[in-house]
This record gives structure tokens, C-alpha cells and sequence, in this order.
């Protein structure tokens, strides 16, 4: 998952098992029966009975006060930001802490697997061929604990699709227990070329879940180059179009960097063509970790470079009425005619800012930085 970890001082009293994955509370009046799938975050060392639980900010000498049969751990102060209703996965033994839901913060991300049929020349979470269904078991245990007004989660990878009918049962579990919640996938979408696959996420019936798919060129050879599998342009178009046909909304990303920037108009006229249909458009900037570092001379080109080719590109989608956004890109190297299509796109966990930044008039609309930005960025980043 996409979640923050670190390590505390954990004690186990009594034989009792604890749940792995528990949702805080700071609230000492939880009814009984909530209190046994709960962990009580104490800031002053208060000890309510009942908790499975006691999470302890500030020490571990009040670890010796939590009640017979029950579990607490004493976190170190890089988890000071903690609150009520995130949700932790606790090691009694190993004192290890996962955040997996962080309830104050914008952006919602879970790791399903970390297994892929793509080899991205860019991918920022490069795979590996593991057995890790224990992940997708505590993100199922992790869902009815998650804020019910939360407003959007996101689901991403490697290549989620790979779980099968997993990935289904996840769906429509958020479509029961967060009714309000909208579900935004990343995905390859090359196994919706099953026809049969799609159409079960059709009938989950969900209110709001969208399947973001990248397209790196309108030719199949450079599309299949930077995702680093043979075929697979013909499987994601063949996907894209079984989903719409079962009206599943979805959203088409494209990496922006040296082996996709000259050909930017060309599969925006291509995507205008053939796939009006689709739901939103996203070019992306570069991220600078994973493969991308592994592979900075084959994919680097700084951003101002290619602002010709992607404001012909966001023009041509524009002009055929299709939604156009812009993530990941400062607005101080952005063509002044695309600043109405950039978004704050980057995660907050992740998002920073650079000493350039300091006293810019544009800072609160601009996307800022990815942290790992650190290692690279353009050239050009100045105050507005």
C-alpha cells in the first residue's frame, strides 16, 4: 500500500489475538462492542478500558498501564500527525506500524499488488514477482473501517487486473460500504480485452468508479516500447473499448518525457478520432524514482521543451470537446494558454516545493513537486 511505516515499542499482555488492522479513535466514550476492532490513541496517557489496542504518543512507560488481554504500542514522533479515524496495521510482536489511511489528508492511495505485465521504462513502482495476496486481504479488512464521507480512493499497482475476480469483490465492497466514495483505479485496462471481464465491473453498478489507463503514442510499436511488453497497444485499445461499450468511465493518462513528448498532437488527433468517447484526458510530468532514474538519459527532457507539442495537443482535445487536464507540471514553466488545464495534482504525503518557489504569487494554484523531484527538475523554475 501506499502508506507510511515506521516502528514503535510494542507490548502483548495476556494470550487474546489482536486484529492486525485497526481504526483510531480519541474518543473515550466508544460504545463496548466498537471498542474490541479499535485502538484508542492516547496523547496523555489515558487508559479507557475495553480497546483492543492503546496507541501511545509521548513514551513507552505507559505501556505497563494498558489492561490485561489487550495490545498497545508506543510510537515514536514521526507519528505525532496521527488522528482519529486513520486506520493502522499494528505488529504486537515486531512493533511494526503501517498508516494505510490517513483520514486529514487529501489524496487516498492503496497498493494492491506489486506484481505486472508491463515493464515501464518510467514506472515509479517497479515490479517484482512475489506472492503478496496478503496485501489485498488487508485492504479488504481495511475498507469498513474507512471514513464513510471520504470522498475519493484511488487503487493502483503494479497491475491491479491481475488480482481477477478480486478486484471485482473490492469494487462492489466500496460500492456497499462507502456509497459516497468514488473509486479511481489504475490499470493497464489490457485485461478488459476480455469483453466478459469488463462487463462485471458494469454490473457492480457503482456510482463513481473510473479506470485510469495509460496510451503513450498512436503508434503501437512506441506505445509497446515504453511499456515494455509486446502487444500490448492492441489489448489496451481493445480494453478501453469494452469498457465504454458497458459505459465504464475512463480516463486516459500519457507520461510526458523524451520517448513520448514529440508525438503528443499526433495521439491527441488519434484519441480525438477514435476515442471521443472517453471520459478525461490527463498528460502527466515525470517522476523522478523507480525505473525513471534507472533510465534518465532515455526519458529526460525538461518540461519547457515540449510545451509547443502539448499545447497542440490539450488545443486539438479541447477543440473536440473533451475534457483535458494537465498533472504534475509547475506553472511557472507552463505555456501561460494551458494554465487553466493544470491541476494540484500530486499527493500531499509526497508534495513539496523548491527554494525558487519562495514568494511566488502563483504558489497556491501550482502542483508543486514530487519530493524526488530533489534529483531533477528543470532548469527553468522561477517566482511568478
Amino acid at each position: 500500500m501506499l502508506a507510511r511505516r515506521g516502528t514503535g515499542y510494542p507490548v502483548r499482555k495476556g494470550d487474546a489475538e489482536a486484529p492486525r488492522i485497526v481504526r483510531l479513535t480519541t474518543d473515550s466514550h466508544r460504545p463496548f462492542p466498537e471498542r474490541q476492532s479499535e485502538a484508542y490513541l492516547s496523547r496523555d496517557g489515558e487508559v479507557p478500558l475495553g480497546f483492543a489496542w492503546y496507541v501511545f504518543l509521548g513514551g513507552k512507560d505507559n505501556l505497563r498501564r494498558i489492561p490485561a488481554e489487550a495490545h498497545g504500542i508506543a510510537l515514536p514522533d514521526e507519528f505525532t500527525y496521527l488522528g482519529d479515524g486513520d486506520i493502522l496495521r499494528l505488529s504486537s510482536d515486531r512493533g511494526n506500524i503501517t498508516a494505510l489511511f490517513i483520514r486529514s489528508v487529501r489524496h487516498h492511495s492503496f497498493l494492491l499488488t506489486e506484481r505486472c505485465n508491463h515493464y515501464c521504462l518510467m514506472c515509479s513502482q517497479p515490479p517484482r514477482d512475489v506472492d503478496d495476496d496478503w496485501i489485498m486481504d488487508d485492504i479488504m479488512a481495511t475498507i469498513p473501517l474507512i471514513d464513510p464521507t471520504t470522498h475519493e480512493i484511488g487503487f493502483t499497482g503494479g497491475e491491479p487486473t491481475l488480482l481477477g475476480d478480486r478486484l471485482v469483490r473490492l469494487v462492489d465492497q466500496c460500492r456497499a460500504l462507502l456509497p459516497k466514495t468514488g473509486v479511481h483505479v489504475l490499470t493497464n485496462g489490457r485485461a478488459f480485452a476480455d469483453q466478459a471481464y469488463a462487463a462485471k465491473f458494469a454490473a457492480i453498478r457503482h456510482h463513481d468508479l473510473m479506470f485510469g489507463i495509460p496510451i503513450y503514442s498512436d503508434l503501437a510499436d512506441r506505445h509497446d516500447y515504453v511499456v515494455q511488453a509486446q502487444g500490448a497497444f492492441d489489448e489496451t485499445i481493445r480494453g478501453i473499448l469494452n469498457l465504454k461499450r458497458h459505459r465504464v468511465p475512463v480516463e486516459i493518462r500519457m507520461v510526458i518525457h523524451k520517448q513520448t513528448y514529440e508525438r503528443l498532437p499526433d495521439l491527441a488527433r488519434f484519441i480525438a478520432r477514435n476515442l471521443t468517447f472517453v471520459d478525461q484526458v490527463v498528460f502527466m510530468g515525470l517522476e523522478m524514482t523507480g525505473f525513471t532514474r534507472a533510465n534518465l538519459d532515455t526519458l529526460w527532457i525538461d518540461p519547457v521543451n515540449y510545451q509547443t507539442q502539448l499545447a497542440e495537443a490539450v488545443r486539438l482535445l479541447a477543440a473536440s470537446r473533451m475534457k483535458v487536464s494537465i498533472y504534475n507540471h509547475q506553472l511557472c514553466i507552463t505555456d501561460r494558454s494551458l494554465w487553466p488545464y493544470a491541476k494540484r495534482s500530486i499527493s500531499d504525503w509526497k508534495n513539496e516545493y523548491m527554494a525558487e518557489c519562495k514568494g511566488c504569487s502563483a504558489r497556491s494554484e501550482c502542483a508543486g513537486f514530487f519530493s524526488s523531484a530533489k534529483f531533477r527538475h528543470s532548469s527553468h523554475i522561477h517566482a511568478i
